[in-house]
């Protein structure tokens, strides 16, 4: 594909992420236009050749319906030749370069060994109907690229509230990752996960490279990751890996995202123990113990 821009989400909060992704991705040599789409209102003063990218049309159809806000990704399925990130991400190779050659849907993530979190009862159901190999469909919503614009905006709203598919795309539990799955594969265009034959490109989830030797595997330019993505890590900069992010930040900007961590920590762990969250593990302790009882 002839890609045209970079797509991501963003609003302050994540600050820090968002500039170790952008400097990453300059590092690398693109050049492209980095379009950010506002999470909410709390918008930063973007770097040079980046822009917001609102769609009134759909942010606001969206929080009528009150679908999680992360959900607002789904307008990048209204537009062509894009490489979108999450926050969360740096680069490790120029992206125009690597997806010259795809066609089609692109993403190169690992889901398709842990599929739960990219589906819910409903959408499974579907795409079971369509392939027995539906599992190596799958993708993380947090990167992927695409050729075609799949939807225009009346088309994607009219998909999203179809009852057979609305609770999918509108009220997951696991935010927009299972809808935005259901409404690629309902779009019927061709899905090339670069970390599956005949690519074979190694791990892009930073989880996967737990020591020093993390770059053992990136023996060449095909099985190198083009991009390293902290999905599920962003409350432990611990590993050696890491420091392929941190490096694109600041003494500075390395201590402010400690206090942040820091602060994230304490409020999981006030979650975590909140008479709220107690009674949650209670009642599904129950329900999986009666489960079993009743085998």
């Amino acid at each position: 594909m002839q890609l045209e821009k970079i797509i991501t989400l963003a609003n302050k909060k994540v600050l820090l992420r968002f500039l170790a992704m952008e400097r990453s991705l300059r590092a690398t040599g693109c050049k492209l236009p980095l379009w950010v789409i506002p999470y909410d209102d709390d918008r930063f003063e973007l770097p040079e050749n980046a822009m917001w990218w609102p769609i009134p049309e759909i942010s606001d159809w969206l929080k009528k319906e009150q679908a999680h806000p992360t959900c607002i990704k789904y307008q990048c399925l209204t537009t062509s030749n894009y490489q979108y990130v999450d926050s969360d991400v740096i680069f490790l190779q120029n992206p125009e370069q690597v997806l010259t050659e795809k066609k089609g849907f692109i993403t190169s993530c690992g889901h398709w060994r842990h599929p739960a979190l990219t589906v819910t009862a409903q959408s499974t159901a579907i795409l079971r109907e369509r392939s027995t190999h539906w599992m190596q469909q799958v993708f993380n919503a947090g990167q992927y690229a695409c050729d075609r614009a799949l939807y225009t905006t009346p088309e994607l709203q009219k998909r999203c509230l179809d009852p057979r598919y609305a609770e999918t795309c509108l009220q997951s539990k696991y935010l927009d990752q299972p809808g935005l799955n259901l409404l690629v594969h309902l779009a019927q265009v061709p899905i090339h996960n670069l970390t599956l034959p005949p690519y074979g490109m190694e791990s892009t989830w930073a989880g996967d490279y737990p020591d020093e030797n993390f770059r053992t595997t990136w023996t060449s330019p095909e099985r190198m990751p083009y991009v390293i993505h902290w999905a599920g890590r962003n409350g432990d900069i611990a590993r050696p890996i890491d420091r392929l992010f941190l490096d694109y930040l600041t003494a500075a900007e390395q201590s402010q995202l400690d206090q942040e961590l820091a602060v994230s920590k304490r409020r999981q762990a006030q979650i975590r123990h909140s008479p709220l969250e107690l009674l949650r593990r209670f009642n599904r302790s129950t329900k999986v113990f009666l489960a079993k009882w009743n085998e």
